[in-house]
């Protein structure tokens, strides 16, 4: 009877504390709403919201206690000025009750600075539904006056997917259970990704709640998730604050990671890239406190470090296999690591390219074959791959690269070139950069054809391949059509390689003419107008700017720079190259 006294005077003194939880659009790092969460008064029986909501249901003053929930949240709302949506949790057999629609009367939330538009109904399966065909109806009531609904624990259980069948819903809630530790769980991740492809295929959004960890918010990024809600990004709170610049600054910095794995294949990509972050151990650690080690954490293995670096590696297997045998545990549990650790482990350094790593751990042993990859940075320990990390990333770095490469020359296309471009920028790198493209190419694709004008570009793709093989850190991409971009380190010797391009471009190209056209030095092709007019046979220009990308904005506006040497450099009879 103390809880019902309780429960009585809480909804009596309207003493319940409303917290309100952001959720977050991480591509515009921007709160898409809040969501209300309703406590018990604090030190009170029935303080926690578990306790506090089966009280109301054994007495049966559920609706009194989640009537008044919600009104206060919405009166909050109002006090801390949200104007972002509001998510609101309800019951599927309290929304059907009649006295429901009393208490979201348009005039009362006029009086609140909300309309329906702001109002999304958090739908949790607490009782079960018995007939979704009138439910289905109830929605239709409140979608139609411009409420949404969101359909909250999908992923715990068959009942979350019948319901989301049912209903349609604008929004989808990963349940927590899901989102713990998805970052080492493929079971999960695939669940995930699935629910994700639903998503897009219908329309509603996606929301992954309960993020507690950089790793759990790095993998929903990278696999697309685009709304997030948990400790990691913010505490509820009973006042409304701006999410912390911390996790601002994290947020953009696993956004632009993911934009720039378009830049990168298997040999570019540092392994870095990929680590995981595990608790190690120190050398000094017994057997059983491993043991302990794999039993709290879902790890298939601990890093054992000395003053911060790696010196070996326990496998949850071979420590497994060890107790096995005969007085195993009298061996192994009571000492040291050093024991049973393999104080040979694969140790990488974090700027190593995947595919080095691949082939280093492809080359182990047969029995360690699949042992993780240490990494460190700095000389000290930094994180842990495991192969089969190490394998997906590489096929679909290669994959995403492959999507982005002009399918005419099978260079970097534009995406990867602006990127390419923003990242020096970004740096504010002294670099060299060439725009070529190809003079009265029209008349020649018009008068020999579209596959010799094909020709054509692949052989000017082959001579900048060719002539610049030599050079560090060069750069070769197809912008489109007949034109592409050269990247090079700013000491090149740039007069040197635009006189190569010329050179061969010029001996090459005549081997696409008829003899009269080459013996005249033009061939005669109809204009816009219909006309026949003489053109210059094929030429290139190459427009050069050779300094610090300091002051720019965007790749847009080297372009735009370019562009302008460019036009100076076509002023120039037959092949040529300009420095601007």
């Amino acid at each position: 009877m103390d809880e019902l006294r309780e429960l009585q005077r809480i909804i009596n003194e309207r003493n319940i504390r409303t917290f309100f939880q952001p959720i977050v659009n991480v591509k515009s790092v921007k709160v898409l709403g809040y969501e209300a969460l309703s406590r018990g008064p604090e030190g009170s029986i029935l303080e926690r919201p578990d306790k506090l909501f089966d009280v109301a249901k054994k007495y049966g003053l559920l609706w009194e206690l989640e009537y008044l929930c919600r009104t206060l949240a919405i009166e909050r709302a109002k006090e801390n000025n949200i104007s972002e949506y509001l998510f609101l949790n309800v019951d599927p057999q309290i929304i059907k009750d009649p006295k429901f629609k009393e208490g979201f009367t348009n005039e009362f939330l006029r009086t609140n600075n909300l309309s329906p538009d702001n109002i999304i109904f958090e739908i949790t399966e607490k009782t079960a539904i018995e007939d979704y065909k009138s439910f289905r109806e109830v929605l239709e009531h409140y979608k139609k006056q411009g409420y949404k609904i969101a359909i909250d624990d999908t992923g715990e259980g068959y009942s979350g997917f019948r319901l989301i069948t049912e209903t349609k819903p604008q929004f989808i809630k990963l349940d927590m259970a899901l989102i713990r530790n998805i970052d080492k769980d493929s079971f999960k991740q695939a669940l995930c990704k699935n629910l994700l492809s639903l998503s897009r295929i219908t329309n509603m959004k996606l929301i992954a709640e309960g993020v507690e960890t950089i790793d759990e918010l790095s993998f929903l990024i990278e696999a697309g998730v685009e709304l997030v809600q948990g400790y990691l990004i913010a505490r509820p709170s009973q006042s409304i604050n701006d999410i912390d610049e911390k996790i601002k600054d994290q947020i953009i910095f696993l956004i632009n990671e993911k934009t720039k794995k378009l830049t990168y294949n298997a040999k570019t990509c540092p392994i870095g890239k990929i680590v995981r972050f595990d608790i190690p151990v120190k050398e000094d650690t017994k057997g059983k406190d491993i043991k302990e080690h794999f039993n709290k954490y879902s790890v298939q293995g601990v890093v054992v470090v000395r003053d911060d670096y790696p010196i070996g590696l326990v496998m949850k297997s071979e420590l497994t296999f060890a107790l096995a045998k005969p007085y195993g545990n009298e061996i192994y549990l009571n000492r040291l690591v050093s024991i049973i650790m393999n104080k040979s482990p694969l140790v990488v350094d974090y700027n190593l390219p995947i595919s080095e790593v691949a082939q280093l751990a492809m080359s182990r042993k047969e029995e360690n074959l699949y042992d993780y990859v240490v990494v460190t940075k700095e000389n000290k320990y930094y994180g842990i791959v495991t192969v089969k990390k190490l394998l997906e990333y590489a096929m679909e770095l290669e994959l995403n690269y492959a999507r982005h490469l002009n399918p005419l020359t099978g260079l970097p296309g534009n995406l990867i070139i602006e990127e390419k471009i923003n990242e020096l920028i970004k740096r504010g790198t002294s670099t060299s950069i060439l725009y070529i493209d190809l003079d009265n190419f029209k008349p020649f694709n018009d008068l020999y054809g579209f596959e010799n004008g094909d020709r054509v570009i692949r052989m000017l793709s082959d001579i900048l391949l060719e002539v610049t093989k030599d050079y560090e850190d060069c750069f070769v991409g197809h912008i489109g059509g007949d034109d592409f971009i050269v990247i090079l380190n700013i000491n090149s010797n740039i007069e040197g390689l635009c006189r190569s391009i010329i050179r061969e471009f010029d001996r090459r190209i005549r081997s696409f003419y008829t003899i009269k056209d080459l013996n005249n030095g033009y061939v005669i092709s109809t204009n816009r107008e219909g006309k026949e007019v003489i053109f210059p046979l094929v030429s290139v220009s190459i427009a050069c700017m050779i300094r610090s990308l300091e002051g720019f904005n965007s790749a847009k506006e080297v372009g735009e720079y370019l562009s302008v040497i460019k036009k100076q450099c076509k002023l120039t009879k037959g092949s040529c190259f300009m420095i601007g």
